[in-house]
């Protein structure tokens, strides 16, 4: 009897406190690459809910619409994982309606890139998002920073799931050496490269070029699902001719015409790197999508 007391106390006071039961809890992440670190970070850990706020072949948010099935999920969440550095730029509309929603911002104190040049400048909690400029926010494509990243999620779910807080850092710390050895072997990869200059489809790798040396000498377009005048075009197949026609990287989740029309004037080869931003959803997602592009590079930039 008065171990079932102990016990009923021991719930009580858990449930009075920051930390809330895991069979409570119902944790969304805003898309695919937050989704993955979420997964990884939560694996095994019993009772807890973990979802995909947008279907696995959504693909970059970056003129995300939400859906009433969206807002529905939300409003049943304990925790939002994000990307953060403006990717979500839907929030305002979330937290508008929901505004007791706890947010999990993976991009606490990541350097971020400016938008429209590569300027670095470290992302903490004291910046005035409201006088920044606007970033990229591919950043999850450097392993470097999709190690912070899994850090910083892990950081806020040990505090909302404090019964599985040991669980949760080891399931992070596994992870974060797998990531460790991604990037070793990636960084030591391209160090023997013959060629470092690159064209991308969109705006979707400075991250990964800044963190392994490369060079993006032309960025084809900067909203992907948007085709590109015959002006813009001349400008591109102009650049890529000057650079010594670089190879091509388009990217599977959007259509590419305008990367094969300046493949055929340029004679630049075309190949394809994923920004993993959909998938099958595995455990090792990231690493076997990050391998992929390794692979792909390594053959395009050793012609």
């Amino acid at each position: 009897m008065k171990k079932v007391l102990c016990l009923l106390l021991a719930a009580f006071l858990f449930l009075s406190g920051s930390g809330v039961l895991a069979e409570d809890v119902n944790i969304v992440a805003s898309f695919y690459p937050v989704y993955i670190f979420a997964k990884n970070i939560l694996k095994d850990i019993p009772g807890v809910s973990l979802s995909c706020m947008t279907a696995p072949s959504t693909g970059c948010l970056h003129d995300y619409q939400l859906l009433t099935g969206d807002m529905r999920l939300l409003s049943q969440a304990d925790a939002l994982v994000i990307n953060g550095a403006g990717m979500e730029g839907f929030l305002p509309d979330v937290l508008s309606q929901l505004p007791d929603l706890q947010l999990i911002d993976a991009s606490e104190g990541i350097e971020l890139i400016c938008a429209d040049e590569e300027h670095h400048h470290d992302h903490g909690h004291e910046h005035d998002h409201e006088a920044e400029e606007e970033y990229n926010a591919h950043i999850w494509l450097a392993p470097k920073n999709a190690i912070r990243m899994v850090e910083n999620i892990t950081s806020h779910l040990c505090t909302l799931l404090p019964s599985y807080a040991d669980q949760i850092s080891e399931n992070a710390d596994a992870y974060q050496l797998s990531l460790e050895e991604l990037n070793a072997l990636i960084s030591d990869s391209l160090m023997a490269a013959s060629s470092r200059r690159i064209v991308t489809f969109h705006d979707s790798f400075p991250y990964f070029a800044h963190a392994y040396g490369l060079e993006i000498v032309a960025v084809v377009s900067l909203e992907p699902d948007e085709p590109l005048s015959p002006r813009m075009l001349t400008d591109v197949v102009r650049t890529v001719q000057q650079a010594g026609n670089p190879p091509l990287f388009a990217e599977p989740q959007y259509k590419n015409a305008a990367l094969e029309v300046i493949g055929r004037e340029t004679g630049a080869p075309v190949y394809r790197l994923d920004p993993l931003v959909t998938g099958d959803g595995s455990l090792t997602a990231y690493e076997d999508g990050m391998m992929k592009n390794l692979n792909t590079l390594l053959e395009a930039l050793n012609q």
